[in-house]
């Protein structure tokens, strides 16, 4: 079996494309900046406006978890029923619409998600949804 003999050829990297990028980046943000520096140097004067209300949505609905023991949990808080009543009537007062999503173990007692949904109840909260997995996947 005949065995090449010589010289190995030694690996060449090309770093002209890796080059080429990095210009191409240091173009890209000398130009960027120097539309920012234009935009600041015109003295604009806004327009102002009587009544404005706000863009965004409204808050995010409030969740509500009821443990299987029937501890009652809010943003991390432990809550008894009087306070998560107390909590969701200064809820709805800060947003009328307010939403609550209620959350209670599979297994874990009725009666307490009954209370949460009459505390809710009594606090005027429209919008109640009760979480669930779907069994379905």
């Amino acid at each position: 079996m005949p065995l090449k003999t010589g010289s190995l050829e030694e690996p060449n990297l090309n770093l002209t494309p890796m080059i080429d990028i990095v210009f191409l980046l240091i173009i890209f943000f000398m130009v960027g900046t120097q539309f920012a520096q234009t935009e600041e140097l015109f003295a604009v004067e806004l327009p102002t406006a009587g009544s404005v209300e706000p863009v965004s949505r409204g808050p995010d609905a409030l969740v509500i978890s009821v443990a299987q023991d029937g501890r009652i949990s809010m943003a991390g808080k432990l809550l008894t029923l009087t306070d998560l009543e107390t909590e969701l009537v200064a809820a709805r007062e800060n947003y009328p619409a307010q939403a609550i999503v209620v959350r209670g173990e599979g297994e874990g007692r009725y009666q307490t998600v009954m209370d949460v949904l009459s505390a809710a109840g009594r606090a005027k909260i429209a919008d109640i949804s009760l979480a669930y997995k779907s069994d379905q996947q």
